[in-house]
């Protein structure tokens, strides 16, 4: 039986992987829980699961769980203790799904203990996928992508030749305004940013899908996770999310994988590969789909993939600035101090003032990063945000 600890349990991937594990409870016990505030929901989590650890990230939210826990299940109320749980030695999967950079510590951790990560936080790759990816690589650790489009691309990879390898191609939905007129969505709202058409996720990744932000970071990610040139990766707008990645080989042949759009479905792949796990999504009926639509990425309604492909040919500071910039922006949206077309174009103006350089340490990460939210912060307040 292989145990697990699970990073952000209480978000929505923490929820797809509860579901997949609870069908499956001869084959795995969960070991610890961690989340951030939501402890109401923890609670449930904690009662199905039965974890031997919960731990809460923040201190009150741990505080309101003391007495209310199963007999005999232990409480944890910081960072300290994310991490602890998450290099447990008899812990063999950790599942990385704290959102935003704060999720990177505890996943480096995992890797440096040479843990099976599978990792759902794009974050640890965007920001450091260089340092991560040489850990895994000192360590042993296996790191397995959660993300649907990253998980359909490590399928498409399974037994060919990296050499042969033409592009990797990642599908984008396009989000609600794949079709709108650009000069209209200035006004757009965070209600309508976050009323996503296919996938039920958080405020903050479906913002990131409404600005093609989301796509401009996988990029960033599949570089690192795949180890392939920035020039071999490119997106496609894909309305259906049917077909999640494909990869073009130099014969011509492209091999795509397809399935319904259910985050379950990665993460029974994240969890065990071989033989397959039963994940509980709907089988996939095309003839019922009838067809499947692919359109190029505008880079008029979505200025994010323009910015990427330079952010993709330079160093890591790059990235860094790039997702700090974007968290940062994407916040101040949704507390309506920027309008919708302004995360991009204040992402755009952080990037023209950073260095471009590569970073060798991860004290290094943390201050660049913390620079480009103070820039990002000082950009918002220039403009009356």
């Amino acid at each position: 039986m292989k145990r697990i600890t699970i990073l952000g349990a209480t978000g929505s991937i923490g929820g797809s992987t509860a579901d997949v594990l609870l069908r499956h409870t001869q084959d795995f016990q969960v070991y610890a829980l961690v989340g951030h505030r939501n402890h109401e929901r923890m609670l449930e989590l904690a009662q199905a699961l039965q974890p031997q650890w919960v731990v809460m990230t923040d201190s009150e939210a741990a505080a309101a769980l003391k007495g209310k826990l199963p007999q005999g299940m232990k409480l944890g109320d910081s960072m300290d203790h994310a991490i602890a749980v998450a290099t447990e030695s008899s812990v063999d999967i950790v599942l990385a799904a704290m959102v935003g950079a704060v999720g990177l510590p505890a996943a480096l951790a995992a890797v440096n203990a040479g843990k099976r990560v599978a990792l759902a936080n794009k974050e640890c790759l965007v920001t450091a996928g260089r340092l991560f990816m040489q850990a895994a690589a000192k360590s042993g650790a296996q790191v397995v992508p959660v993300d649907s489009e990253h998980a359909a691309v490590h399928q498409c990879l399974a037994g060919h030749d990296k050499a042969s390898i033409r592009r990797v191609i990642l599908t984008a939905s396009g989000g609600p305004f794949r079709d709108r007129d650009p000069a209209t969505m200035q006004t757009i709202t965070p209600a309508e940013a976050v009323a996503h058409p296919n996938w039920d996720m958080g405020a903050k990744i479906s913002i990131d899908s409404a600005t093609m932000m989301n796509k401009a970071l996988e990029l960033i990610e599949a570089r690192w996770l795949f180890d392939i040139e920035p020039d071999k990766l490119t997106a496609i707008i894909h309305p259906q999310s049917i077909v999640h990645g494909m990869v073009e080989y130099t014969d011509g042949s492209v091999v795509a994988q397809l399935a319904e759009p259910d985050m379950r479905g990665p993460i029974a792949y994240a969890l065990q590969m071989q033989p397959r796990l039963a994940s509980g999504i709907s089988f996939l009926d095309l003839a019922k789909h009838g067809q499947l639509d692919f359109q190029a990425v505008d880079a008029q309604r979505f200025p994010a993939m323009r910015l990427v492909a330079d952010v993709l040919q330079g160093g890591d500071s790059l990235a860094i600035a790039f997702n700090a910039a974007n968290e940062v922006a994407n916040q101040a949206f949704r507390d309506l101090r920027i309008g919708f077309m302004d995360i991009v174009q204040i992402v755009e103006k952080v990037l023209e003032i950073s260095e471009d350089v590569s970073v060798q340490s991860l004290d290094e990460v943390w201050s660049r990063d913390r620079e480009s939210r103070s820039i990002t912060e000082s950009m918002i307040q220039s403009l009356g945000g």
